[in-house]
């Protein structure tokens, strides 16, 4: 039986939310798509941040672009205070939970975007008690709360 379920989410659109109680360190679900060379995604129009884009960085040479209906784990959502992390195993991908999970909780991990790319073009909706308002991975958001703008967005 499969550890999800799909549901309407509070973050954004529908999530994954787990179907059970799930224990830390357990294997969810894999984050699957067609593999890409770095090239094939430069060269790709699709790949250009104006629509949602599932695309993991697999390692130096590779990517994958997760951006299909098949791929039911593009639907877990971001958040400052995930319950998942996602491991990459050769050129397979996969969510793990990264403390107990209790039945009904929706299913998130930090999709750790960097600092230095236009952070204000993602806003976070996850109004976690350490969200600051933007998609940036946890060793970076110092910067934001740091900025004279900054204003808790919870």
């Amino acid at each position: 039986m499969k550890l999800y379920k799909i549901k309407k989410s509070n973050i954004d659109n529908r999530g994954l939310y787990a179907r059970q109680n799930i224990k830390d360190r357990t294997k969810i679900i894999e984050y699957k798509g067609k593999i890409l060379t770095k090239k094939q995604v430069d060269e790709n129009p699709k790949f250009d941040n104006d629509k949602a884009i599932y695309l993991f960085n697999i390692n130096k040479k590779y990517d994958l672009d997760g951006d299909f209906k098949y791929n039911t784990a593009r639907l877990i959502n971001h958040s400052c205070n995930p319950n998942c992390e996602v491991y990459g195993a050769g050129l397979k991908i996969w969510v793990y939970a990264i403390r107990d999970i209790k039945k009904n909780e929706e299913l998130t991990y930090d999709y750790g975007f960097g600092f230095d790319q236009d952070f204000k073009n993602y806003p976070c909706k996850c109004r976690t008690e350490n969200c600051v308002g933007y998609i940036v991975k946890s060793e970076s958001r110092w910067r934001i709360k740091k900025s004279k703008n900054y204003k808790s967005h919870r």
